[in-house]
């Protein structure tokens, strides 16, 4: 799985914050990564709609359909969501997002995190400023 860059620093905050702060994110994260979803739905080529009905979200804690990432399943952790493509009957999503030597690409993964990610982002670090603020006025 691919990671955004300084996600891990963002990572190892995350893990010192409360698991009451952690309960308050997750609307957040899965929030986004179905923004996210969303979009690569409307981008997806949409030839037959098998690759845009196999664009799945994963929330905090689950795991990723086995066919992801490789061929093999990811568990997220508390303060993880991901978005995959495919399934065990469709695996041909990367080669529409990166094209082959026959067929032209058709990008519809990359520019839909490029449209969201920063709406994405400012939805996260909300959640956090809020979850934390709350944390804090509670003690």
């Amino acid at each position: 799985m691919s990671r955004l860059k300084g996600s891990v620093e963002l990572e190892q905050r995350l893990l010192a914050i409360p698991r009451e702060v952690l309960a308050e994110l997750r609307p957040a994260l899965v929030k986004g990564a179905q923004d996210i979803a969303d979009a690569m739905e409307l981008l997806a080529p949409e030839d037959t709609g098998d690759l845009v009905n196999t664009i799945t979200v994963t929330g905090p804690g689950g795991t990723t359909p086995a066919y992801a990432t490789g061929g093999g399943s990811v568990t997220l952790a508390d303060n993880q969501a991901a978005v995959t493509v495919g399934s065990p009957d469709m695996r041909h999503g990367h080669l529409q997002e990166f094209g082959t030597v026959s067929h032209e690409a058709r990008p519809f993964m990359r520019p839909a995190f490029r449209l969201k990610k920063a709406k994405v982002m400012a939805r996260i670090s909300r959640a956090v400023a809020k979850a934390v603020k709350n944390a804090g006025d509670s003690k």
